[in-house]
């Protein structure tokens, strides 16, 4: 969105959308993922992992279409909203089946690394719309939403040898296959392999244990003082993360430009481009970290460093924007980097 935001053909063909209804077009994402959100862990559990990223994938490879064939601005949304929906169909079982899939030392990294590929994305959708700016039509913008379906396609080419889930296999009570797919990717195909029998121990006493307890309702959340600030530390950390950043630079970096003087279409895109390469590089550089430095001392290391830029951010912008100064306009774009 943001280098769609650039293009002065996709402005001019929406009707230039400002205010509510570009933060609609924003939103309509993140809405998606809301309305889904409370039945995508159950049809994991119910189907398997590997069905409900399949659906979510031919869900986001439909929603490009509609996106790329868009002539109207409700149908532009409609088109996020269903990307926004398929897309938790991917986000939710992909790191539950790594974790459940990767190698016990490698399972940190793994997991971590997953989500890093945001970026990986982030840069193909960046580097598309800066190479299709200078093209005088529609394809300036309808080029980088086909785009959008790239991955997913390569993801449902390999689709058909990404084993399922081990724990949802026994959970199935199909065990013999979930100790010949840890087999295979932990011993090298050895069933007798003390890992492997380790591991189907642990999964099977699991699953028996949370059969034989009895589900809790939703009002365990607070019955308990452990509980309540489980719950407090869950939703507000969730709700924290919506207020990181996040949602200025992947959505509203065109207006924060703006906001400095940069207002051509070229530099915006490059400059958007450069910061999802570097956005890449330093998510990657955390994930490999995570077991060395640990959780913990990342997140909390990282939010100081967010606070110091944000600060650094908010003083340079009022600077630029009361005096004009070159220079601070500058720091503000240094700034979207260290953010």
């Amino acid at each position: 969105m943001n280098g769609l935001q650039s293009l002065s053909q996709w402005r001019d063909y929406f009707g230039n959308p400002v205010g509510t209804k570009l933060g609609l077009i924003n939103a309509a994402q993140s809405i998606g993922s809301v309305v889904v959100l409370p039945v995508v862990g159950w049809a994991s559990d119910r189907w398997g992992r590997r069905l409900v990223l399949l659906a979510g994938i031919i869900g986001v490879v439909l929603a490009t279409i509609i996106q790329a064939t868009s002539t109207t601005l409700a149908q532009l949304v409609v088109s996020r909203l269903i990307v926004g929906a398929a897309g938790m169909f991917v986000v939710q079982p992909a790191p539950m089946l790594i974790a459940e899939l990767a190698y016990p030392t490698h399972r940190g990294k793994y997991t971590s690394a997953f989500w890093t590929m945001y970026y990986l994305g982030a840069i193909l959708a960046s580097w598309t719309c800066f190479g299709c700016e200078s093209i005088q039509s529609n394809w300036a913008w309808r080029i980088p939403t086909i785009m959008q379906a790239a991955y997913p396609l390569v993801q449902a080419t390999f689709w058909l040898w990404v084993p399922e889930s081990p724990r949802w296999l026994v959970a199935q009570d199909r065990a013999p296959e979930a100790m010949a797919i840890l087999a295979k990717y932990h011993a090298g195909g050895d069933l007798n392999s003390p890992l492997v029998v380790r591991e189907m121990s642990e999964i099977v006493d699991a699953i028996q244990m949370e059969k034989e307890i009895k589900t809790p309702g939703w009002g365990a959340l607070v019955e308990t003082p452990g509980n309540r600030k489980r719950l407090f530390i869950a939703v507000f950390l969730g709700a924290a993360a919506q207020w990181n950043g996040i949602g200025v630079v992947s959505y509203y970096l065109t207006l924060v430009l703006n906001s400095v003087g940069i207002t051509d279409s070229f530099t915006q895109t490059l400059i958007n481009g450069l910061l999802q390469l570097f956005n890449f590089a330093a998510a990657l550089s955390a994930a490999f970290l995570v077991d060395r430095l640990g959780r913990r001392t990342l997140f909390i290391w990282s939010g100081f460093g967010m606070l110091i830029s944000y600060i650094v951010w908010t003083a340079c912008s009022a600077v630029n924007s009361m005096t004009g100064s070159q220079p601070a306009g500058i720091v503000v774009i240094v700034c979207l980097f260290t953010l």
